[in-house]
């Protein structure tokens, strides 16, 4: 498993489209600092609630100026490459073609593309930080929406927990993209597919429009005392999602 997991990544990393989204998502982490701090460190929580950017909130609000971009750009085009682009380039076929079980192949290009948002959440989070230690005005406390005025340790934990959650439903992202990668028959259709399926969630139900506005979602629920988002919500859509998968990777005709 381990040299499946190898080949996965080398493959995922050769890909031109790969090498082409990061360098854009760099240039845009750059971009985005620059913009903050030419708006004179101005940010929001949500649509209705403007904040000063400091040394101990600049991660969760660094994040939510790149979220859409991770949402609708970056998630479905590397797993649709993945789970798809592989299918119609023929690459699949020589993978399936040694003594590889199927579903083990399925959890390693999962993983693969769960490390990858990983890896970017991990940087962005450290830019994020540095942005607010170094052109951000320092402070001892902070207060995040719902008027919680926290200190340095709690802001600390914050951030932790609001990439935590975050991460939480960029796997379920991930999850819905591959279930339409692996039924559309290419690879155009699997993205505006996805795209079609996240966008209309908000029409299904008011409590699916965290995958439209993930960020001002999770400051939300992180404000509330009594959330239930992510026992109620969340990990019931992961759990489903990932038996789909299951289900559609194991009756996919991949050779023939």
């Amino acid at each position: 498993m381990t040299g499946l997991f190898i080949s996965e990544l080398e493959r995922t990393f050769k890909r031109k489209k790969t090498a082409v989204v990061l360098a854009v998502y760099a240039g845009l982490l750059v971009f985005i600092w620059f913009f903050l701090f030419r708006m004179g460190g101005i940010s929001f929580f949500d649509a209705d609630h403007a904040v000063k950017i400091d040394s101990l909130n600049s991660a969760p609000l660094f994040l939510r100026e790149l979220s859409f971009v991770i949402t609708f750009i970056v998630i479905p085009m590397f797993t649709v490459d993945s789970f798809n682009g592989e299918y119609t380039s023929g690459a699949l076929r020589m993978v399936l073609i040694r003594s590889h079980h199927r579903l083990t192949l399925f959890f390693v290009k999962w993983t693969v593309q769960c490390l990858l948002i990983f890896l970017i959440l991990c940087i962005t989070w450290l830019v994020g930080t540095c942005l607010g230690k170094v052109a951000m005005p320092h402070v001892n406390e902070t207060t995040f929406l719902g008027g919680q005025t926290v200190g340095t340790v709690e802001a600390f934990l914050y951030s932790l927990k609001f990439y935590g959650i975050c991460f939480c439903i960029f796997i379920a992202v991930i999850s819905i993209a591959s279930i339409i990668s692996v039924l559309m028959p290419n690879s155009i259709l699997s993205y505006v597919a996805t795209i079609g399926a996240l966008i209309g969630s908000v029409y299904v139900s008011d409590k699916l429009s965290f995958f439209f506005s993930i960020t001002d979602s999770v400051f939300h629920e992180l404000s509330s005392s009594n959330s239930e988002f992510l026992v109620n919500l969340l990990f019931p859509i992961l759990f489903i999602s990932l038996i789909i998968n299951l289900f559609v990777w194991k009756k996919k005709e991949w050779i023939g």
